[in-house]
């Protein structure tokens, strides 16, 4: 695909099911930018790279249907391997991508093996890199994700922050001055949950009227057996009272399947539902029992309270104002806190996340300084 004679070219590389939503905000806000062009602005011409990390039609072509995300220019179809692997393979196939493609900006999204992979290329080719969600930190290097977007930030030269904390994590770290730019510039999730909610699908199976949202996909909960089972049977125990709707990820279901555990059959297990399905269930259950990072906003933006299943979160300010609650694989501490936060009134009021409007944000600032630096080669 040749270069546009005039504007900006970025290459956009996604793989993951929550790299579709946040994709899916950020090309809306480029083609309205497009449309409403003026004599001194710049065009975008935007290139969609699918490395293909989640695949399946659940996880992945269903979300580019129902969030009319351009169809991907490319599809790499890589997954299914160890992270090794699969970042190298993704890496050797975007480099040649960018080789030809020639983009003005590399832009990535998140934590994923996708998200370093693109990264990664991009540096390799001193292409300029933006980082939308940079600055999030757990603090635990166990996690892939925590390096995936430490070692991203570390690469990126302009870096979209959803929150203070994380402007706060990147000036910590010294990612400042003339090589890299931060702006604090809102949530595309908060967008994207805004832009979405009219259009939230009721599920294809019966609802009871008042249960809880689960899921449960992380390598620190599905890769330990003794933090799988324990998290599962206190998840049983719960749904013998308040019905739990559990969407089960296909790694998920394959770890139970082989460390032999029995899901009590009180929990509705499902299949991997769309992002409409589950912004209709966010919308519907009582509280969320999650281990996803994504979630834990989501359920935020819809006035529900949160018990995470794991030990550190990266959006600390949910657990400072009290809708968020850490408790691991703690069988004890989560059924407290079941019970604590089941009839508890909490204050959603608090705006944590921006106004609404952190696409156009991002395709503002990146015109700005795509424009300073066309300006600034023509002085030359």
């Amino acid at each position: 695909m040749p270069a546009p004679e005039t504007g900006v070219k970025i290459v956009t590389v996604v793989g993951a099911r929550p790299q579709f939503i946040k994709a899916a905000v950020v090309s809306r806000a480029i083609a309205e930018y497009n449309k409403s062009l003026t004599e001194n602005e710049l065009l975008i011409h935007e290139i969609i790279l699918h490395t293909g990390q989640h695949y399946d039609a659940e996880m992945s072509v269903i979300f580019f249907q129902e969030m009319e995300i351009p169809r991907p220019d490319y599809f790499l179809n890589i997954n299914g391997s160890s992270h090794g692997i699969m970042t190298g393979q993704m890496l050797a196939e975007i480099e040649t991508i960018l080789l030809e493609e020639k983009p003005d900006w590399v832009l990535v999204y998140g934590d994923t093996n996708s998200t370093l992979a693109g990264a990664l290329a991009a540096s390799k080719l001193h292409m300029p890199i933006a980082h939308v969600e940079a600055g999030l930190r757990s603090y635990n290097r166990r996690m892939p994700e925590e390096i995936n977007r430490v070692l991203t930030d570390h690469l990126s030269t302009v870096l979209f922050c959803p929150t203070k904390t994380a402007v706060a994590n990147l000036v910590k770290e010294g990612i400042t001055g003339n090589q890299s730019t931060i702006y604090q510039v809102g949530d595309v999730m908060y967008d994207a949950s805004l832009i979405f909610k009219s259009f939230a699908r009721k599920p294809g199976f019966d609802l009871p009227d008042k249960f809880i949202l689960a899921t449960l996909h992380r390598a620190e909960n599905t890769d330990d057996k003794d933090r799988l089972t324990t998290i599962l049977t206190s998840l049983g125990e719960i749904s013998k009272t308040t019905p739990i709707v559990l969407p089960i990820h296909p790694r998920t279901r394959k770890k139970i399947a082989e460390a032999g555990i029995i899901i009590d059959p009180a929990i509705i297990v499902v299949k991997p539902v769309s992002y409409l399905v589950m912004l209709y269930l966010l919308d519907h259950c009582q509280l969320i029992m999650t281990d996803s990072g994504g979630l834990q906003k989501e359920a935020y933006f819809c006035a529900k309270p949160c018990i995470t299943l794991r030990d550190e979160t990266e959006w600390v300010e949910l657990v400072e104002v009290g809708v968020n609650a850490l408790v691991g694989a703690d069988s004890n501490l989560l059924l407290n806190k079941w019970k604590t936060f089941v009839d508890a009134t909490f204050n959603f009021e608090t705006n944590l996340y921006g106004q609404g409007n952190t696409g156009q944000e991002i395709v503002r600032r990146l015109c700005e300084v795509s424009f300073e630096i066309t300006d600034s080669l023509a002085k030359r």
